[in-house]
């Protein structure tokens, strides 16, 4: 009798794998950056996701200045109907597209969604396994009325005020509650997906703008809550670690640098040479450090004033100690690294003076299998499937002709 082969099989190619969601279908009904980041998570792991736009296309398509990569950024991945949700006929329409999703996601006010059927209590009749993510401002609560921008909930939520200097809060440098509170509403529609498949029934999740800002700072609010000491400002706070900051150094280059633990503290003074720091005892440890930084970082600034920025950063990275070139987004697309690993994938801009050009947009930062989620859809030009999807819907091309003439459909 042999024995059984104790090889293991090869695994097939995972670029030649399905992707996860593959086979979900997801109908989003968004606009702006919360909804379609959900939208974005969902497609770049596979589902089929069509977005709603209205017949004139979604206005965050022609924003300009800090709003002009919203819908090229966000999204990839996706197909496009246009539909005239005022018209009866667009929303009927509209709702026997949701009532085919697994996922249907939405961004509007409260109530919005409502007025056309197309909320989670009438689309659950329809179908009792769907799962319905709604991204507001607020959950449920007094504030769920109020209009909510993601610079609004970093100034009431304290990340402005954690952000910027005492008396002039500051935003966040990227949209970082709409972004967040997108992934979060993904999170909760993978975790739903998964009870379906043990109950068989759907759920509505939502997720919001403000609780995101809240979950964001609740380490500062866990700090006043063991220590009784309010958190401050970031530009202001007792930094934990004796080296941890940016500095200044010659022809006025910045760059971060820092040790974190006595024996980074050790590396860092024997790396620069400054063996009489090391050897005094009033800096043996982390917590005198810290203690101490008020006549410590004056000396470390004034020796680190004459070097450059390029000699620190290879003598860092030589001896395994943190440190961070000061950049701008726009110096990214020559990063070495991300170049390499194939963080950054072009797509074809849809809308705009350069519809039709390429630029490169940021991938989702983790691997499956080894493998970056790329691009397999190009950001789609408005209404792009609409008859491809009302044909799949069962419409027949006179059907489609009509409801195209009565501008339901676009």
């Amino acid at each position: 009798m042999n024995a059984p082969d104790s090889t293991p099989s090869a695994s097939p190619d995972p670029a030649s794998r399905p992707l996860p969601l593959a086979g979900l279908r997801v109908v989003e009904f968004t606009h702006m950056v919360m909804g379609p980041t959900c939208g974005m998570v969902l497609a770049d792991m596979g589902a089929e996701v069509i977005k709603v736009e209205p017949i004139e296309g979604d206005r965050t398509r022609h924003l300009l200045g800090a709003g002009a990569g919203f819908f090229p950024m966000f999204n990839r991945n996706k197909k496009s109907i246009a539909i005239d949700l005022h018209k009866p006929e667009g929303a009927a329409v509209a709702r026997k597209l949701a009532a085919s999703a697994d996922v249907v996601a939405e961004n509007f006010k409260p109530g919005t969604m409502g007025k056309y059927g197309l909320d989670y209590a009438a689309l659950c009749q329809v179908n009792p396994r769907l799962i319905y993510v709604s991204h507001k401002g607020f959950l449920p609560g007094p504030y769920e009325h109020r209009v909510a921008l993601d610079e609004v909930v970093q100034m009431m939520g304290g990340l402005a005020y954690m952000t910027g200097r005492s008396g002039d809060p500051l935003r966040a440098g990227t949209s970082v509650n709409d972004i967040m509170g997108g992934m979060f509403g993904a999170i909760g529609a993978l975790g739903a997906l998964i009870q379906r498949g043990i109950t068989g029934r759907g759920q509505e999740v939502q997720s919001a703008l403000f609780e995101n800002n809240v979950f964001l700072v609740g380490q500062h609010m866990m700090q006043y809550a063991i220590t009784g000491k309010p958190a401050a400002p970031m530009p202001e706070r007792i930094s934990a670690w004796a080296v941890y900051d940016v500095f200044t150094v010659k022809d006025g280059e910045q760059i971060f640098l820092s040790a974190v633990s006595d024996a980074q503290w050790a590396v860092f003074c024997d790396a620069l040479g400054f063996a009489d720091l090391k050897a005094d005892a009033r800096y043996a440890t982390n917590n005198e450090r810290v203690t101490l930084r008020p006549e410590l970082m004056p000396i470390l600034r004034e020796r680190l004033a004459h070097r450059s920025a390029a000699e620190l950063a290879a003598l860092f990275e030589r001896v395994g100690l943190p440190f961070a070139p000061i950049r701008k987004p726009e110096e990214l697309f020559d990063d070495e690294h991300l170049n390499a690993t194939g963080g950054l994938a072009e797509i074809t801009l849809p809308d705009g003076a350069r519809a039709g050009e390429t630029a490169r947009s940021t991938l989702f930062p983790f691997t499956m299998d080894g493998q970056r989620l790329g691009v397999r859809l190009q950001p789609p030009h408005q209404g792009e499937h609409t008859t491809e999807l009302l044909a799949a819907l069962g419409y027949d091309g006179a059907a489609i002709e009509a409801l195209r003439a009565q501008r339901a459909v676009g």
